[in-house]
């Protein structure tokens, strides 16, 4: 029998992991040295309590799991006989995944004959809520995790992810973007365009001055990388900017049709903490990274 896990920083909550049987593990983040688990800490995210902490002026961090918390997480899977089949957001972004592997040791060990088997959906929030969704919609079809590993080969990469940051002192506080500071510059109301590579980090790939400027720049994207897109799920996610968010998915639909299928995704605190409010992405089905 397989157990399913994700984690928070996929942008799956509660009520979406069960819906696939996913069981989730917590990214945690840290306010005052305090660290905070999603979920754990508290059952529900309040996410504009979350981001107006941020327009206040705090700066949260984040730190990888330990060791000893992914052996918490998989050790009553196996102990229960049970493989484990972990869909997770990038590990070319974190030290995380190197503290779960030597967990994995400890346990492989212990018990000799549990599989474990993961996709790595090489990307953070909204793209890898889409892929997180998309292999739940197989497993529930009756695909096995071994068949969706191979998928995983080449499909991953069958996903794109856009979006712009509304203030830069996040992501130049945080380190996490790659091309960053060509973006800077010395202009007020710079927009970075920040694209997930087929490598699973952050990249800035250009810069828009104003809101409506970056938003447009995203449809551009989509047009230009889009493949099949009202076949898939069309995620249009946000860090406490509804208004943008909509007036994102008014630009798409005038450009894709009014039947064009998307939904509405907040970006998970971890990943919030990196990215500041205000911001707005697309995801969607594409012909590469």
């Amino acid at each position: 029998m397989w157990t399913y896990f994700t984690d928070t920083d996929t942008d799956i909550s509660p009520e979406v992991a069960s819906e696939y049987g996913y069981k989730l593990i917590s990214m945690p983040y840290n306010v005052d040295a305090k660290p905070v688990y999603p979920y754990v800490s508290y059952s529900e995210f309040d996410s504009k309590a979350f981001y107006d902490m941020l327009r206040s002026g705090v700066l949260p961090t984040t730190a990888a799991i330990s060791e000893e918390e992914y052996i918490k997480y998989f050790e009553p899977e196996f102990a229960a006989g049970n493989d484990i089949f972990y869909v997770h957001f990038s590990a070319a972004m974190t030290m995380t995944f190197g503290n779960m592997y030597k967990a994995l040791d400890v346990l492989k060990a212990k018990y000799p004959g549990r599989k474990f088997l993961e996709v790595d959906t090489k990307g953070i929030t909204i793209i890898s809520y889409l892929i997180v969704r998309e292999i739940g919609d197989m497993l529930k079809a009756g695909k096995t995790p071994e068949e969706i590993v191979v998928w995983a080969e080449t499909g991953v990469d069958r996903y794109c992810q856009y979006f712009f940051a509304d203030d830069l002192k996040f992501f130049r506080r945080s380190g996490r973007v790659s091309g960053i500071a060509a973006t800077m510059g010395g202009l007020i109301g710079i927009r970075p365009i920040i694209h997930m590579d087929s490598a699973g980090k952050m990249v800035s790939i250009g810069k828009e001055k104003g809101r409506q400027n970056a938003l447009n720049r995203l449809v551009s994207y989509v047009e230009e990388m889009g493949d099949n897109i009202k076949g898939h799920r069309f995620i249009i996610g946000h860090t406490d900017a509804p208004e943008l968010a909509e007036q994102m998915a008014s630009l798409l639909k005038a450009r894709f049709g009014d039947d064009l299928q998307y939904e509405f995704v907040v970006t998970n605190p971890t990943a919030g903490s990196h990215c500041g409010p205000n911001g707005v992405g697309v995801a969607f089905h594409s012909k590469c990274r």
